[in-house]
């Protein structure tokens, strides 16, 4: 599957320069022109690397980046015609993987893309909000010994669905669209159908079920994806014995 390339800028030409030129490259492209249509757009879609102007109509990008940081993996690159230190200091201790400044070559900003994607694509999973929504729902992975256990019982997962459950709990309440879980599934790209992840998604939960019918932690978004989900713990049940 083609890498996805989320384009935010609001100059047309620009835009339209990066996006022939990652084209070509083979990557999946995607353009916004407004900062305030980013955050709803990548938690529906997701995306491997954001180039993301500076200066937005809506949203700053400084604000988007930030935004994006706190719930996304997307590697994230700032362009921007302000060439001031403290701008260029702000972007990276939001968390943007690189900084590439106006005017720029479009040959440049593909290496560059190419050069920060090698770098982040086994970036670690995101473990904070994810492992503590996973430890509300009684959820326990064991990646050294591909082993999920719920409620202290072994689900007794294939490695597909082993891969399934990890990425889908490793960013809680994301939306993956099916060619994510595809690629998460299938490392050696292998052409597969849609209904492939429905069907493993479907013994997945069934598994799920068997050790504790009353919850439901992956859930379905019609027409886009899966996505992992504790249910809210009622006061009552907290308190049971």
């Amino acid at each position: 599957m083609a890498e996805r390339i989320l384009i935010v800028e609001d100059e047309d030409k620009i835009a339209d320069i990066l996006r022939d030129y990652l084209l070509r490259e083979g990557f999946d492209t995607h353009r916004l022109a407004r900062g305030d249509e980013v955050e709803d757009w990548v938690r529906v879609h997701g995306a491997d690397l954001v180039l993301l102007d500076l200066m937005l109509p809506g949203r700053s990008g400084l604000e988007v980046c930030k935004a994006l940081k706190s719930f996304s993996d997307a590697a994230i690159v700032m362009v921007t015609a302000r060439v001031d230190e403290i701008d260029r200091l702000l972007g990276l201790e939001l968390g943007a993987d690189d900084y590439i400044c106006k005017p720029f070559s479009p040959r440049e900003v593909v290496a560059r893309v190419k050069a920060v994607l090698r770098r982040t694509r086994e970036r670690p999973v995101r473990e904070d909000a994810a492992s503590s929504e996973a430890a509300a729902a009684g959820l326990v992975l064991d990646e050294a010994g591909w082993r999920a256990t719920l409620d202290g019982r072994d689900l007794a997962l294939t490695a597909v669905e082993f891969q399934l459950l990890r990425v889908l709990s490793s960013q809680p309440g994301r939306i993956f669209s099916r060619d994510k879980l595809m690629d998460a599934m299938y490392r050696d790209e292998r052409i597969v159908a849609d209904r492939t992840v429905d069907s493993h998604i479907k013994k997945l939960r069934r598994k799920i079920a068997d050790v504790a019918p009353e919850r439901e932690l992956i859930h379905s978004v019609y027409g886009v994806g899966y996505k992992f989900e504790a249910p809210i713990m009622s006061p009552d049940r907290e308190q049971e014995p």
